[in-house]
C-alpha cells in the first residue's frame, strides 16, 4: 500500500499542464492557400504554393514571438523558414521570372 500511494503522489507531482498554442496555418488557411496560388487542383508542391504557405507560417510565427519573446526555440524556426523562403524565391527568380514578380506583388514581400 505504501508503494500505490509513493507512486500516486509521484505522479502527481510531476504532471505538469502545458498550454500548446497553434502557430502554423492549419486546415482551412492552408487549404485557401494552397488553391489562391496552385498551378492546378491538385498542385501543393511548385515554388509559388511553398513559399505562399511559408509566408503564412512566418507571419503566425511572428506573431507568436511578440506575444513570447524569449521563445528561442521557434524564433530558430522562424529563421528557418525564412531562409527555406528565401532559397524557394530565389528558384523562382532564376526560372520563372514573370512568376516570380507575381508572387511577390501578391505577398507584399518587397516594397
Amino acid at each position: 500500500m505504501a508503494k500505490e500511494d509513493a507512486k500516486k503522489k509521484k505522479t502527481k507531482a510531476t504532471k505538469v499542464a502545458k498550454k500548446v498554442t497553434k502557430v502554423a496555418p492549419r486546415g482551412k488557411n492552408k487549404k485557401k492557400t494552397i488553391k489562391k496560388y496552385s498551378r492546378h487542383e491538385k498542385d501543393t508542391g511548385s515554388p509559388e504554393v511553398q513559399i505562399a504557405i511559408l509566408s503564412e507560417k512566418i507571419k503566425d510565427l511572428a506573431k507568436h514571438l511578440e506575444t513570447h519573446p524569449k521563445d528561442e526555440h521557434s524564433r530558430r524556426g522562424l529563421i528557418l523558414m525564412v531562409g527555406r523562403r528565401r532559397k524557394h524565391l530565389n528558384y523562382l527568380s532564376r526560372k520563372d521570372k514573370e512568376k516570380y514578380q507575381e508572387v511577390i506583388d501578391k505577398l507584399k514581400l518587397r516594397k
